[in-house]
């Protein structure tokens, strides 16, 4: 039977690939199932077989990834001509409590949530799956297309290296995906040509000294003070050594030491993120900020120990992909359906895949249309219209059927 509708619905293009009723149900009770069994990053076992078994259930052969889990999975046989388009989707969750007190679907671990919306970038390829899985049954898919579900994304550097690793990019010429935007409504995307989000890696500091008597700091190594000049100073430093337009900035999220107000500690540990606009500037920033922190460390005899941990470049999309992208949801719901974007301080391991291949990510509007309050990501509290879903769905079809027009 096929799944697309029998007649088209109002507003709709004639592109086929359209969502019926029944599925479009099928894939919000996917989502929610996900979302009340969050998994952390390597950890998706239940979530890959839920998205292996619905894969199969249609006749397809998924390959879980050598990682364990994750999974790729083509629509069509790519016969090794023209490279095939990606549709690529992030599966894990995060380490914080769903705090929506009156949700049927809120999750049922502790301290563990989907509130990226990861649950619905993987419905979204799901649905895309299965929808273009019929149209290939019918002829109707001219070039295979793969999906790539992808675990890990919110552990550093990103699970994506990893999938690369496993070949999840042979025979695929370019990639796209979607993000969750609380910002943007529901029935909307946001593009922007060029960087979208950006670079963002971890540092760790420790600093040693002798410590001693709060009465007699002259004799030691005052640690707090050393530790606390680190934290304005490098910042202040880093950004007189690098181009302003880049936007490198060095924010810190915890300092720890000593344990008694009269007693100078020996130990102290900082640690934070350091983002970045510019991707060139990205290349340099270890050893720029490595350095800033050695000068100030030392000018206050304070002995460091560095953990520079590389995160990910940003996510730079390709002019012709972000056209593909703009396109096909113009042909779903017009023009008018999208709108442009900023670039984020968010960082995102899809940017791992255009360092091999062209590529472009889209803002999916998961805003309620009219609804006030902004359920940011990140937090406990966030949620998705589920409307999205059938746009993501439907944008994705939309655009395989457009790139493989493309030929």
């Amino acid at each position: 039977m096929s799944l697309e509708p029998e007649v088209d619905l109002p507003g709709e293009a004639a592109l086929p690939g359209t969502l019926p009723e029944e599925l479009r149900a099928e894939l919000v009770a996917f989502r929610r199932d996900l979302h009340m069994h969050p998994e952390l990053g390597n950890q998706e076992f239940r979530t890959t077989a839920a998205i292996k078994g619905r894969l199969e259930a249609a006749g397809l052969a998924p390959r879980v990834l050598a990682t364990g889990t994750g999974l790729v999975c083509d629509i069509g046989e790519w016969d090794g001509g023209r490279p095939m388009l990606g549709l690529r989707a992030d599966i894990d969750a995060l380490p914080i409590p769903d705090t929506k007190s009156e949700c049927a679907y809120r999750s049922t671990v502790p301290d563990r949530a989907h509130a990226c919306g990861h649950d619905v970038h993987t419905t979204v390829v799901l649905g895309a799956g299965l929808v273009l899985a019929d149209l290939h049954r019918r002829g109707l898919l001219p070039r295979p297309v793969r999906l790539v579900f992808q675990p890990a994304e919110e552990v550093l550097p990103g699970g994506a290296a990893d999938a690369i690793e496993c070949g999840v990019l042979d025979g695929v010429g370019r990639m796209i995906a979607v993000h969750c935007d609380p910002r943007v409504d529901a029935g909307r995307i946001g593009l922007r040509q060029g960087a979208i989000t950006s670079a963002c890696d971890r540092l760790e500091i420790g600093l040693d000294g002798p410590g001693g008597h709060t009465a007699r700091p002259h004799l030691t190594t005052d640690l707090v003070t050393a530790a606390a000049r680190v934290v304005t100073d490098v910042p202040a430093l880093v950004g007189r050594r690098v181009d302003t337009r880049s936007g490198l900035a060095v924010t810190w999220g915890r300092i720890e030491s000593g344990h008694a107000p009269n007693v100078i500690p020996q130990h102290a540990e900082l640690s934070g993120t350091v983002r970045c606009l510019d991707i060139d500037a990205w290349r340099q920033a270890p050893d720029m900020v490595v350095a800033a922190i050695d000068e100030v460390a030392n000018l206050h005899g304070a002995k460091p120990e560095i953990n520079y941990v590389r995160g990910v470049p940003p996510v730079v999309n390709d002019p012709d992909v972000t056209d593909l992208l703009r396109d096909a949801m113009a042909a779903r719901r017009g023009a008018q359906s999208v709108e442009s974007t900023e670039q984020s301080l968010g960082g995102e391991d899809f940017s791992w895949y255009l360092e091999h291949v062209p590529g472009a990510m889209a803002r999916l509007g998961v805003r309620t249309p009219g609804e006030r309050t902004v359920r940011d990501l990140h937090q406990g509290d966030f949620d998705a219209d589920e409307s999205a879903i059938t746009v993501g769905v439907e944008l994705f079809t939309a655009a395989a059927l457009l790139d493989a027009a493309g030929a």
